[in-house]
């Protein structure tokens, strides 16, 4: 038996409607192996303290204090991450030596401090990228002459990670580039896509439908309201296909954010009929998700986001996908599954055609929808995928 130690930032929640990455592999490890899931004792979802109960699992939690944040993208947040990471890294060389740890990436601090920990007392060290950090923040604020200046201690921390790490997996094979670049000990890294379990999905959209009109037509998104995502472009292509006579779908939007009161406004601005339901849980979401006709997937220009969580959640619902993420790797898979449609970046104009052609085709939305439906068996479903993961163990 193994003793495996998780350590992961931002688990959204340890209850059972949680679609987490991390508590779904420390169910399967804990099989067989004694496995810790260490985490923060902060939400970053809900900024607040978590209150919830994370005893009676079948792996162990710990939870390290953290001083928490308001905003995303504010020094108190790099602060917050910084000082968890410190206390994680006393709380590792405390306990008793594990065999293996699986690090979530990022945060950065921790990363680079568990890095050092495994190479100096002979752990196995495999690391799992969810987001490029800086690249990401790079996109919210980078400003002239000193974003450079002010990055390159993250840069640093990224790297040894990278660097030195037994084996690496990542959400997406962009990110799995990024960490071979630095990294000569791993001859590849595994890309093993978020995913969802699709029979759980199933189980919870068959529990959460929603009821609405026969004649009517939905477009869902769902995520985060923020910076990195352009629902004002929806809303204004919505509004494009309202001034072409066509009757437009009612835009379903599931999620919270920073800007979920200004995107909120915008829609009322623009009299584009739209209902912000926040946050739901993950079963919940599941539900509402299938009972729509079409996705939408609004990433802006020079974004860091590669395959993220919505893309196997929109498969799943077997839903076509009107795509402006310049992700080379997601456009790809809309292309090849012909699952939907790619428009240009930040074209309210495309949008606006792709909604029209899929509102008047009846034939081609069941069709993109079984094919993405398909993609969903092939690429996301995590009965099959994650066996990748747990080959590395």
């Amino acid at each position: 038996m193994k003793d495996i130690v998780i350590v992961a930032n931002f688990i959204s929640a340890f209850n059972e409607s949680s679609n987490n990455r991390f508590t779904y592999l420390a169910s399967l490890l804990s099989q067989s192996d004694s496995v810790e899931i260490i985490s923060s004792n902060f939400s970053h979802l809900t900024k607040s303290k978590r209150n919830e109960d994370v005893n009676n699992k079948p792996y162990k939690v710990t939870l390290i204090s953290e001083i928490g944040y308001k905003k995303n993208i504010t020094p108190k947040r790099f602060l917050s991450h910084y000082l968890w990471g410190k206390k994680v890294i006393s709380y590792i060389k405390a306990r008793r030596k594990p065999d293996i740890v699986y690090c979530a990436i990022p945060s950065l601090t921790v990363a680079a401090g568990l890095a050092d920990y495994c190479k100096d007392n002979g752990v196995k060290f495999i690391i799992d990228i969810q987001d490029l950090w800086p690249e990401a923040f790079k996109m919210v604020f980078n400003p002239p002459l000193i974003g450079s200046l002010l990055y390159y201690p993250f840069t640093l921390y990224s790297n040894k990670a990278y660097k030195n790490a037994d084996a690496i997996c990542a959400v997406s094979k962009t990110y799995c580039k990024r960490a071979i670049s630095v990294n000569y000990k791993c001859n590849k890294a595994q890309t093993v896509f978020l995913g969802t379990k699709l029979s759980t999905f199933d189980e919870n959209a068959k529990n959460n439908k929603i009821k609405k009109n026969k004649n009517e037509l939905l477009l869902a998104y769902c995520g985060t309201l923020g910076a990195s995502y352009d629902i004002s472009c929806v809303i204004d292509a919505l509004a494009l296909v309202k001034k072409s006579k066509v009757v437009p779908p009612k835009f379903i939007i599931m999620g919270d954010g920073p800007m979920k009161t200004e995107f909120e406004a915008y829609a009322k601005r623009k009299k584009v009929q739209a209902l912000f339901t926040g946050r739901l849980p993950y079963d919940q979401m599941c539900g509402w998700l299938s009972s729509c006709d079409i996705t939408v997937n609004p990433i802006k220009n020079g974004a860091a986001q590669s395959i993220i969580n919505k893309h196997a959640d929109y498969a799943a619902a077997g839903l076509p996908v009107i795509n402006t993420q310049e992700c080379k790797e997601y456009r790809c898979l809309v292309e090849k599954y012909k699952m939907g449609i790619n428009c240009r970046n930040e074209s309210a104009e495309d949008i606006a055609n792709a909604i029209i052609k899929l509102v008047h085709d009846n034939k081609m939305r069941i069709a993109m929808g079984k094919n993405a439906r398909k993609c969903a068996v092939d690429c996301f479903d995590r009965e099959n995928t994650y066996l990748k993961i747990l080959r590395l163990f």
